[in-house]
């Protein structure tokens, strides 16, 4: 099959990859990038284990072909290091033990990151509905709806700027 050029910004790294047509943005990113963070969980897009970033708006990254990407900007998890949202959510989540397994995680932390970019002081049925559509068998849900609760007080405490400076030293 005849591969297609595509350009795109892969957390924040201009990319040039040549791809089939057919190519899923999800195999892509892990089979081709290794972006492991990126998980496959139902192939179907209701679980959100393969959630990445599309010009900053959350998708299914199984459900997406590689070629539909061309020109946009992508963010996996692994991209996420410095983000201050994120980094907020991950210490809350350790707090809160709002992960087990942690194979969630990665599309879980996007989701909320989404939310709290939206909201900054949102309420527990606000977190659950952005929520929704990212399955967990491991916690109940209860210590990630917390774990969002607490990252978003963080965020509005001001807590999460000493860490994304860190990030930059």
């Amino acid at each position: 099959m005849e591969k297609v050029q595509l350009h795109n910004t892969i957390n924040d790294a201009s990319e040039t990859r040549e791809v089939e047509p057919r190519q899923l943005l999800v195999h892509m990113l892990r089979d081709s990038m290794r972006l492991t963070g990126v998980h496959i969980g139902c192939d179907t897009s209701q679980c959100g284990a393969c959630t990445v970033l599309l010009d900053q708006e959350t998708v299914r990254s199984c459900t997406v072909l590689a070629v539909q990407t061309e020109g946009v900007s992508i963010h996996t998890i692994e991209g996420m290091e410095c983000d201050p949202t994120v980094t907020a959510l991950k210490q809350a989540f350790n707090e809160l033990h709002g992960l087990q397994c942690g194979f969630c995680t990665p599309g879980m932390l996007l989701a909320a990151r989404a939310l709290l970019l939206r909201v900054r002081d949102p309420s527990e049925d606000a977190v659950r509905e952005a929520l929704h559509g990212n399955l967990c068998r491991c916690t109940g849900y209860q210590n990630i709806v917390d774990a969002v609760l607490l990252a978003a007080a963080t965020l509005r405490e001001g807590e999460a700027v000493a860490i994304e400076e860190a990030c930059h030293e």
